[in-house]
């Protein structure tokens, strides 16, 4: 088998690993247990599995500014896009989150053209359009929505809270390793949601040998070993072809979610996925792609 073609599995391996958390997720909210509490075991454990892909202390001594500026981006940024997401849960299923959350790349397109440092050109026009579409489509016109409002907001926000997010990530992240970037900006994000949990109670409340194998799941398949993955493709295929397959990942969501859960794949979330997901390979072959960052996934 080709280099390239094993960093091609590595990308959709990774993809459907990250999409797996919303189903874990789902699965932890039908038995009681909090969001803050799933998450904080989630990033508790997979900081010290990061610490050693990263090289151990030695390699993770960086200047102290970048430590708090990492820590503080992990703890704001992620469990604000964390929180945004999986919040959705409570009122759409697993399969219409992954759609509407992967609208991110448009948004991403959207604020670099108001922030005049990339022009929406006739191509990204017709991407934004195109997922537009894609999006009234699965949820019907404003008036007479096919999803809940509170769940339609959530999601979208924390799409566009991610766009936002990546390009501050990128600049933080400066001159260092991505595996070491990262085992500060999970870290920070395990401080915050352990915070909350104690101070909400619910650190351990309904954690049952089962959730907490969903737990184990999350930190281990969703997080570390779908982000070497992730990293170990990007290296081989670049920003632009590992953003492509990773398109396969809200898909993958809706599978997993109809077999694990029972939650059905009407043709509105198809059709609407599917051009979301078309206005989205249109948008990463664009001439200058709208994400080039091996920024960690909010999941």
């Amino acid at each position: 088998m080709s280099e390239t073609r094993r960093a091609a599995g590595a990308v959709l391996i990774s993809a459907c690993a990250f999409g797996s958390l919303a189903v874990g997720v789902t699965l932890a909210n039908r038995a009681g247990v909090a969001l803050q509490g799933l998450m904080a075991w989630r990033y508790l454990l997979a900081t010290p599995l990061l610490m050693l892909v990263a090289g151990g202390p030695a390699r993770l001594r960086i200047p102290g500014r970048d430590i708090r500026r990492l820590l503080i981006l992990g703890g704001l940024g992620q469990v604000a896009v964390t929180s945004l997401s999986f919040s959705a849960l409570r009122w759409i299923d697993a399969g219409q989150l992954g759609f509407l959350f992967y609208t991110y790349p448009a948004w991403v397109a959207v604020l670099m053209a108001t922030h005049g440092e990339e022009p929406l050109t006739r191509g990204r026009l017709a991407a934004l359009g195109l997922a537009l579409v894609g999006i009234t489509t699965m949820v019907g016109v404003p008036w007479r929505s096919a999803l809940p409002l509170p769940g339609l907001l959530l999601a979208l926000s924390s799409a566009v809270v991610y766009a936002a997010y990546i390009p501050v990530l990128h600049r933080a992240r400066g001159p260092h390793e991505a595996a070491v970037a990262s085992t500060y900006v999970i870290g920070g994000a395990a401080i915050v949601f352990v915070a909350w949990a104690l101070a909400t109670g619910t650190l351990v409340r309904g954690m049952t040998p089962a959730i907490w194998g969903v737990a184990v799941g999350a930190a281990v398949i969703g997080t570390v070993t779908a982000f070497l993955l992730f990293l170990r493709g990007l290296a081989v295929l670049g920003a632009v072809r590992a953003a492509i397959l990773s398109t396969v990942e809200p898909f993958w969501t809706a599978l997993l979610a109809a077999l694990v859960l029972g939650q059905p794949i009407g043709p509105r979330t198809i059709l609407g996925g599917t051009l979301i997901m078309a206005a989205i390979v249109l948008l990463q072959r664009s001439a200058h792609p709208v994400v080039e960052t091996d920024a960690p996934p909010p999941e």
